[in-house]
């Protein structure tokens, strides 16, 4: 059985991929602040605050003392909303080391299982909000600094039989979304109206997108940044 690593594995598109990954048979290991929504015998919870890198470190060598880990997707994730008036430095670098440096301290982690497995799939969760989007100024430079890794990870790790890709979703409808939208806001109705699909994003929209880079079959497809959108990466949104 592989193993798996997923962070924010406990809700919204965390959530999706732990369960597509289980589905598929992988023994799954979730780092997440919250507690796991759901037991199952190959599904194992570590409670870890990943803008922590000490801790981080911690809860990876815990996940790695049942064996090599040759997935890991990096999905945990904040967005600290602000117009750049109001823009925080300090927003910026706890996104940092949410998003970026725990993303390097677990690579780092998996790096040498992946490498005598001679396999490897690293997947990074972005955002569609990196090619610009209002009031996202930390956020959004930090999940175009998740692209870069993927493309200088997939020269530095190919020869090894290691891929590494971003997933970047669009409109998405999960908890975090509705911190922004709340539920029945009007702008959510016509946010999907501006979608070219005509709809949001489902989390298992993103989860789809994730299980196909990090298929054993996909390994000629590494350094790339999959959008997963409903289209609004090529034009732009209203919100």
């Amino acid at each position: 059985m592989t193993r798996a690593l997923v962070t924010g594995g406990s809700n919204g598109i965390g959530l999706a991929i732990v369960r597509a990954l289980l589905d598929a048979g992988h023994d799954v290991v979730s780092l997440d602040r919250a507690p796991a929504a759901f037991s199952h015998p190959a599904l194992h919870a570590i409670t870890v605050d990943l803008a922590d890198e000490i801790a981080t470190a911690a809860a990876a060598r815990q996940a790695l003392a049942a064996g090599p880990i040759t997935t890991l997707v990096h999905n945990a994730g904040a967005v600290r909303p602000a117009l750049l008036a109001d823009a925080l430095p300090s927003d910026l670098a706890e996104l940092s080391r949410l998003h970026l440096a725990a993303a390097l301290v677990l690579a780092q982690a998996v790096l040498p299982g992946m490498r005598a497995a001679r396999f490897g799939r690293i997947v990074l969760i972005a955002s569609r909000a990196a090619l610009g989007l209002a009031t996202r100024s930390a956020y959004a430079a930090t999940k175009a600094g998740l692209m870069a890794l993927a493309r200088t990870w997939a020269l530095e790790l190919g020869p090894d039989g290691i891929t590494a890709n971003a997933v970047a979703p669009g409109p998405i409808e999960t908890a975090m979304f509705h911190e922004i939208l709340p539920q029945g806001d009007p702008r959510i109705a016509a946010l999907a109206r501006s979608v070219p699909v005509r709809r949001l994003g489902r989390p298992e929209d993103v989860a789809r997108a994730v299980m196909f880079l990090a298929d054993a079959q996909s390994g000629f497809v590494t350094g790339q940044t999959l959008f997963v959108c409903g289209g609004t990466s090529v034009g732009s949104l209203p919100l």
